[in-house]
């Protein structure tokens, strides 16, 4: 099951600019065709965005999020429901098909804290260390650690179409940090299909090929590529 994620997730590189993907100045569903899709990155993480880039294919470009665009406000009580705030904040400000995503970690004994507020469960101006100290302490009486990362994607068109796809990653959550890649609760997230490392542990073909987010963008290559036709 690993490697064959890895392998979708390697394939990924595998598009060529001459596939046909939608035109993002049409709906996805007409089958109209063009040389490349330019997609605005609604996220201005930098950890996050270095992720989505190594997840697109060729053909399709990721263009930063202009530096004007002020941060939403992501109020909605669901995943979907933050991720097309954002995505619709770039329509509105760009005029360009934008993509944005949202993840939540769900701890089951904590009945599903994070979730929604998983970036700012410390508090509206945490850090990432801030969130893991957080986490660790509400779990240091308790052997039950089982969670799971969702990702959602969405996808939205001036037009007001939209691809909403999602991943899920189910694991635990370690005792102690371990590892120093990547970001959030990655130091103490380790994904049930995994050896036992954490997320921060391993290189990023490795967490992309099981992680929720890339699980994600694998589905959404699919979307994208069965709404085009070979």
């Amino acid at each position: 099951m690993v490697q064959h994620l890895i392998d979708l997730v390697r394939s990924l590189n595998l598009y060529r600019a001459t596939q046909r993907v939608v035109d993002p100045a049409n709906s996805p569903h007409t089958g109209a065709l063009t040389m490349a899709l330019q997609l605005v990155c609604a996220s201005a993480n930098p950890g996050q965005v270095a992720e989505i880039e190594q997840l697109m294919p060729q053909g399709v470009s990721l263009l930063p999020r202009p530096t004007a665009v002020p941060d939403v406000v992501e109020d909605a009580d669901t995943l979907v429901g933050n991720a097309r705030l954002k995505a619709q904040a770039i329509v509105n400000a760009t005029g360009c098909p934008a993509l944005a995503d949202d993840t939540g970690l769900f701890v089951d004994v904590l009945q599903g804290l994070p979730g929604v507020r998983t970036a700012r469960y410390a508090g509206e101006e945490a850090t990432d260390a801030d969130n893991k100290r957080k986490l660790l302490a509400a779990l240091e009486n308790t052997t039950e650690r089982s969670c799971r990362f969702q990702t959602v994607v969405v996808v939205l068109w001036p037009n007001g179409d939209e691809i909403v796809v999602e991943g899920v990653c189910e694991g635990s959550i370690a005792t102690s940090e371990t590892g120093t890649s990547g970001f959030g609760f990655d130091a103490v997230f380790i994904p049930t299909d995994g050896d036992g490392r954490t997320f921060a542990e391993m290189n990023a073909v490795e967490k992309n090929a099981m992680s929720h987010r890339g699980r994600a963008f694998v589905e959404l290559v699919k979307v994208l590529t069965s709404r085009v036709g070979q």
